[in-house]
């Protein structure tokens, strides 16, 4: 049976380990559904201090849908360039949010949170989705969380 608990020691470290947790977990299953939902999770019990980690996936050339998550309900329809993941979305550039509040346009799903970060997912050279992660402290997110998150949906992406 695969167990995780929430990571408290060297974050870069973690990070590896995560990722090979996530390969052997997805290992052998082909259904894009199940497989982002078990990323999600897996993320949910690895970071600490989050209140929602989950997917939006590309719906037609310009938009966002929710895809699977852990948290709160939350926004349905994102387009390209709007807030955070939107923007993530168009650019195809990780966004590292210390205080959402300062961010233009940002949407809030959810009023508890306050920083924010979002890979976005390209497969030739396409955008086919973004991992966004938010959480209720501001400046919770380091460059080693971006690079462990960019390797994280790297390893995703073979995936889905």
């Amino acid at each position: 049976m695969f167990q995780t608990t929430t990571y408290t020691g060297d974050l870069a470290a973690g990070y590896d380990m995560l990722n090979k947790q996530l390969a052997a977990l997805l290992e052998g299953e082909t259904n894009r559904v199940a497989n982002l939902s078990n990323a999600s999770a897996l993320l949910n019990q690895f970071l600490d201090r989050i209140n929602w980690v989950g997917f939006y996936l590309t719906e037609g050339e310009d938009a966002l849908i929710l895809g699977p998550f852990q948290g709160l309900p939350a926004c349905v329809h994102i387009a390209f360039g709007k807030g955070v993941c939107g923007t993530a979305a168009s650019t195809q550039e990780t966004q590292l949010i210390a205080d959402v509040h300062q961010f233009p346009g940002h949407i809030a799903c959810d009023a508890a949170s306050n920083s924010e970060i979002v890979v976005p997912l390209v497969r030739d050279g396409k955008t086919i989705g973004v991992l966004d992660i938010d959480s209720p402290e501001f400046d919770r997110f380091s460059d080693v969380d971006r690079q462990g998150l960019e390797q994280f949906c790297q390893t995703l992406l073979r995936f889905i």
